[in-house]
């Protein structure tokens, strides 16, 4: 099954890294959040991948074209400039770079893949969010219920600690629960191809129009994840992604 990233977005809200690359090109770990983000799907099984690009998007594409230098040993003649590379630790994937434009919005960009995609089911999702997700559960759930889009819903994490009060007293208090109201938009879609059908120009937002209409349509259904889930917004959330990664204790790490 093939799997698609957005990664062309301009990230004005992590403005402090993101000037000078795309988001998904921050890095958790010493790799950048795509790798982690890959790295999930792979674990699964996953190895055909499109990146949909846009804002600096040239970043993206040095990346991968120096992947496989960057994770092997080297042998150079410094005379001829041949490059031996020995002991290569590349990863087996197939990655498409895909140029869908600075402006182009999320539906749009998943539109200018619809010949990649083909006539087959496809996973995607954003190039800024992790989970402990299981995605071969995921596809099963979206074969299980027939229609053409699976959304993962998820809770957020609060950022501040619970406080449960009885009067005055503190009756209970928990760091930093999951949010138990309501549940949101986590990524990690299962499409039928036919739900491009739904995204009419570049300038529309998938989570607008076509989520809402394949909604009221009875087309889309949600996979609950109880599980972790964390998307990189800002400085604050990249540093505490950063700080799980180097405790060793990285939730979406399962490889």
């Amino acid at each position: 099954m093939k799997a698609i990233i957005l990664a062309g977005g301009l990230g004005t809200r992590l403005q402090e890294e993101t000037g000078v690359k795309p988001k998904p090109m921050v890095e958790i770990g010493g790799q950048p959040m795509l790798w982690h983000i890959m790295k999930i799907y792979s674990h699964f099984g996953i190895r055909d991948f499109a990146i949909a690009m846009g804002y600096k998007a040239g970043v993206i594409r040095a990346y991968f074209l120096n992947y496989y230098y960057h994770h092997c040993n080297l042998s150079i003649n410094l005379q001829s400039g041949k490059i031996n590379p020995i002991d290569g630790a590349a990863e087996d994937w197939n990655v498409f770079l895909a140029d869908t434009g600075t402006a182009t919005q999320t539906g749009g960009r998943l539109k200018k893949l619809s010949q990649w995609i083909g006539r087959e089911t496809f996973l995607f999702t954003y190039g800024d969010g992790v989970a402990d997700i299981n995605i071969a559960q995921l596809i099963d759930f979206h074969r299980t219920h027939g229609k053409l889009a699976t959304v993962t819903a998820v809770r957020p994490p609060s950022r501040f600690g619970g406080i449960v009060l009885e009067g005055s007293k503190v009756k209970d208090f928990v760091e930093k629960p999951q949010i138990g109201e309501g549940w949101i938009n986590g990524g990690f879609f299962v499409l039928e191809p036919e739900a491009l059908e739904y995204i009419h120009s570049d300038e529309m937002p998938f989570e607008k129009y076509p989520m809402e209409q394949l909604a009221a349509d009875g087309q889309l259904m949600a996979y609950q994840h109880n599980g972790y889930w964390q998307c990189m917004d800002t400085i604050r959330d990249m540093q505490h992604l950063e700080n799980l990664w180097s405790s060793g204790s990285a939730p979406w790490k399962a490889w």
